[in-house]
């Protein structure tokens, strides 16, 4: 992509309504664009980066063998009278009426719908486990929605639900989708941390929030300084394994780490001083256990292998997908705007022309930016007739992990200069070694 042709509405002053680091940068960055309170239109870059998180998060559960679907976002209210939480879900539920009169909303979360799905077509042990998926908008009127698509009123959530024939089986897809958690934020240069939750409107006994460290966290959280140094990398895991599974569950939530809702001061006692911390945290994912609450009011049985009819055990997973993009700015940003990691940049690597118009340094650009490209990687080139402050500001701001700069000094000595966002150190080598290195760095990402 050329920027000469690229629509990126960067705001030179301040927003006022921006409360937040990562409201002021997206709004700045133009990311996005309010349309109503607590609701915003994606602008092409900012949709961009959405669709890359939405793309891990789909190659994550891939691997679990959970299975995508797309489920409406207006469903009966007969649905939720059925489960009991239509009028127990309270004013954050968008309630309307079709022409026909008939009771709808707009869904929130869609428990309701996925079991009406699978007791229509699912009626034997023999085709559990099931996990389906969807990654969808919902909707929740905010009293007061605010920083930006932190705290708004639409937003996108991959939402999952398991069905398994016991108890047993349910846990174990709660263990395995923990571990798919884990991965995805490191794969988003993310240390999101599961903690002991409040299972709220859900309901269920066993839920855990993933929460990402950062000052402007909603939730005051308290843990155990140990869990920072945990990281799941690249282990290669098993999902039909258990005991694997429930390993990896045992070793990162093992060591006390709670929401405010569900701290308990005489067990945070018993960590070492030393080690107690408190902090604010951003809530990205939350995984919960719920038992048959859903199945035996609704009438989701299968028959069991002796051949009675039993409800069967269930689970919902989330992942705040469009939120991810807030809570990555917040832990990922300096002075001079967004920083994004490797996995989720919009475009892999940035390209100034120090002098457009110049023969030999338009050349020299166009050959990077084809030769890049042929490497099946993004670039985006900055053509156009600005100062180079001015393209160096854009490109600080927009927060591409890498940029190549091209000037007519460096091209009589046969080098590009290449700069880490990150650190801000540069170095000049020549063009086809940078072309190498962005490469390598990106391979296997």
């Amino acid at each position: 992509m050329r920027m000469s042709r690229y629509f990126l509405p960067v705001l030179k002053e301040t927003p006022r309504e921006a409360q937040i680091v990562s409201h002021r940068l997206m709004l700045q960055a133009g990311l996005i664009k309010q349309a109503s309170a607590g609701i915003y239109s994606w602008l092409p870059m900012g949709y961009k980066i959405l669709r890359r998180i939405e793309q891990i998060v789909h190659e994550e559960q891939a691997k679990a063998g959970h299975l995508a679907m797309l489920m409406p976002t207006i469903q009966s209210a007969d649905l939720w009278r059925e489960s009991g939480r239509y009028d127990a879900y309270g004013d954050e539920m968008l309630r309307i009426k079709d022409r026909g009169g008939r009771d709808m909303l707009f869904t929130p979360t869609a428990e309701e719908l996925v079991t009406d799905i699978f007791r229509a077509h699912v009626n034997s042990y023999k085709d559990l486990p099931l996990t389906l998926y969807q990654i969808q908008w919902k909707f929740r009127d905010e009293t007061r929605p605010r920083f930006g698509v932190m705290r708004g009123r639409e937003f996108l959530m991959k939402d999952g639900y398991n069905f398994d024939l016991t108890q047993e089986d349910a846990l174990h897809a709660y263990n395995r989708h923990l571990v798919t958690y884990l991965r995805t934020y490191e794969r988003m240069g993310l240390q999101a941390i599961p903690m002991r939750a409040d299972s709220g409107p859900i309901g269920g006994e066993d839920t855990h929030e993933f929460l990402v460290l950062a000052e402007t966290g909603e939730s005051e959280v308290f843990y155990d300084s140990q869990i920072t140094d945990l990281t799941f990398g690249d282990r290669d895991i098993d999902f039909t394994d258990k005991a694997a599974c429930a390993a990896v569950l045992e070793e990162f939530t093992s060591r006390y780490a709670r929401t405010d809702e569900t701290h308990d001061e005489a067990v945070f006692a018993q960590v070492p001083e030393e080690r107690r911390r408190t902090a604010r945290g951003i809530e990205v994912g939350q995984i919960f256990y719920f038992g048959t609450k859903y199945s035996d009011a609704m009438g989701a049985t299968v028959q069991g292998p002796d051949g009675k009819s039993v409800p069967v055990h269930m689970g919902s997973h989330g992942i705040g997908v469009s939120r991810l993009l807030g809570a990555i700015i917040e832990a990922s940003h300096d002075d001079k705007g967004i920083i994004w990691p490797e996995g989720v940049t919009p475009f892999h690597v940035g390209i100034v022309n120090l002098r457009q118009g110049d023969g030999e340094t338009d050349a020299a650009c166009e050959d990077l930016y084809a030769k890049l490209k042929a490497r099946g990687l993004d670039p985006l080139y900055d053509d156009r007739d600005e100062r180079a402050g001015a393209k160096f500001g854009t490109m600080d701001l927009i927060g591409l992990p890498w940029r190549i700069t091209v000037g007519p000094r460096g091209l009589k000595s046969g080098v590009v200069e290449l700069t880490s966002r990150r650190t801000g150190e540069s170095e000049e080598i020549a063009p086809e070694e940078a072309i190498a290195r962005i490469a390598a760095i990106y391979d296997g990402i």
